[in-house]
């Protein structure tokens, strides 16, 4: 357990949790010891987290002096922890009650943040108030659950000043978005792990200088991403929406079914919220109810290229192909639901996929940009292509299935052991639709006006003659095949890469 010694003497210890980059994680309570974070859903297979145990808590000794354990006192832990690392810049995680502290060293050190994560944060330190109908309202979100009625009264009787030890206790249910045997564990190591002292002195009795605050954070030129649980009453989303326009460079995330600590609800989701942001190399946009996750080459100004992947791909499926292109163009290639680090919402189709896309377009403002779509990701850029015929400029379909009914049909699949870098029920829900697909989808083919190249491998599994019947049947379309299989742009990137030229690209 490492150490170190901070401004005044004290000795604070943390705990270094997996591989990679260093992620500074503060924990809340408020002045609830290090451990209750864990590895943070395992966020630690992405980064390696170096778990504070503030001052009087945990492995961390008691200081001198009290007076210390204020939220604005220990900005210069967090400051002389930077110094210990040795890091000019520290990526910086508060969690709960640190989010105030995270956000008050961020007010009086932007220079030494590289990013700025608040999960579920208090908003105290910025004047920001979670009130009584905040409570009430996320409160009713779980109104059926079995322990609301017990806990709702417990939750009146504290905001009525009738709080007892067991009233507090009876209300844990609403800070976790699973109230199961893990949750109750979670919860009932908060006492002990938690220094009462230091927890009555944690905020200053004279409030913090707010407005010298909120102007600091104003001017923060850090990317700040704040996490939100769709059931949390403290901050509710509203509140940490109010919190995340504070800083000019901010992305707002609520959490699907999540309470006040989204990591342990939904490891996933959170993992990949958290690790999309800290990429620099990864971008999301809120598209159609859903984050998407994407990566960007070239330059601005270039003429736009979106680049849509197979089921089960992701975004870096198309590194090699996006790197050439990205000599002319501007190439976004984007993570559909369901896979990398975009959201995994549970229900699919080719129908959602189509969405996707299309939101992504227009919420990048990509109008008149020329899509590649390879097999589901080309069935989703038809379809789209059918819908909106003006929204695409140009249309090129890589191995797409041709949505003719299967024959025979697939049989159920088997989920492989592992962890996936998708999510499973896309397999179930697409193998359905390939069984029995659209007949309109089909019939629509004539609508589109983009010019379409379509690409087939000669040894893929797909029928490449009805690769033909697709390209007739769209006006002014083109089939071409290449020496490859199923995966077109993998198996032979020049030839791959020379069609597209030949068709204007690249």
């Amino acid at each position: 357990m490492p150490t170190f010694r901070t401004y005044d003497g004290t000795e604070l210890a943390y705990h270094l949790v997996g591989e990679g980059r260093l992620l500074i994680c503060l924990p809340g309570g408020p002045m609830r010891a290090a451990r209750y974070l864990g590895d943070l859903g395992g966020l630690s297979r992405v980064c390696r987290l170096v778990l504070l145990d503030l001052r009087g808590t945990g492995d961390s000794a008691v200081p001198d002096d009290p007076s210390t354990y204020r939220c604005d006192r220990l900005v210069d832990d967090v400051e002389a922890l930077r110094e210990h690392l040795g890091l000019e810049r520290v990526d910086l995680l508060g969690h709960s009650a640190s989010g105030s502290l995270a956000a008050l060293y961020a007010a009086k050190y932007p220079q030494r943040l590289r990013t700025l994560t608040l999960v579920t944060p208090s908003t105290r330190a910025i004047g920001i108030p979670v009130t009584d109908e905040d409570w009430r309202q996320a409160s009713e979100l779980r109104s059926h659950e079995p322990w609301y009625p017990e806990a709702r009264a417990a939750l009146d009787d504290i905001r009525a000043g009738r709080d007892t030890a067991g009233s507090w206790a009876d209300t844990l249910p609403f800070t976790y978005g699973r109230w199961d045997a893990e949750a109750r564990a979670h919860a009932a190591e908060a006492a002990a792990q938690t220094n009462a002292e230091a927890r009555a002195l944690h905020y200053p009795k004279d409030g913090f200088e707010t407005a010298a605050v909120v102007a600091a954070l104003r001017e923060l030129q850090a990317p700040v991403l704040v996490l939100a649980g769709e059931y949390d009453g403290g901050p509710s989303p509203d509140r940490a929406a109010e919190l995340a326009a504070l800083f000019p460079h901010s992305e707002f995330v609520v959490q699907r079914g999540a309470g006040h600590y989204p990591w342990m609800d939904d490891p996933g989701s959170f993992v990949r919220t958290v690790t999309a942001f800290l990429d620099p190399g990864v971008s999301s946009v809120q598209a159609g109810g859903n984050r998407l996750a994407y990566r960007v080459w070239g330059h601005p100004a270039a003429p736009p290229v979106v680049l849509a992947h197979g089921r089960g791909g992701n975004s870096l499926d198309w590194t090699e192909i996006a790197e050439q292109l990205a000599v002319r163009h501007r190439v976004y290639a984007l993570d559909f639901r369901g896979h990398g680090l975009s959201d995994w919402p549970g229900r699919y189709s080719f129908e959602f996929f189509r969405d996707d896309l299309h939101a992504f377009l227009e919420v990048r403002n990509l109008s008149g940009a020329i899509v590649i779509g390879h097999s589901m990701g080309g069935a989703a850029a038809l379809m789209l292509a059918e819908q909106h015929p003006g929204l695409i400029g140009g249309l090129v379909i890589e191995d797409a299935p041709p949505l003719l009914p299967l024959d025979p049909p697939r049989p159920p699949a088997e989920r492989p052991a592992g962890e996936l870098g998708f999510d499973w029920p896309v397999v179930a829900s697409i193998d359905a639709q390939l069984n029995a697909p659209d007949p309109a989808v089909r019939g629509r083919l004539a609508e589109i006006t983009a010019p379409t190249l379509v690409v087939g491998g000669s040894r893929s599994h797909i029928d490449q003659e009805q690769l033909v019947w697709i390209a007739r049947r769209i006006p002014g379309g083109q089939y071409v095949c290449v020496d490859a299989g199923h995966l077109v742009h993998s198996d032979n990137p020049e030839a791959f890469l020379t069609e597209l030229r030949s068709f204007g690209v690249g």
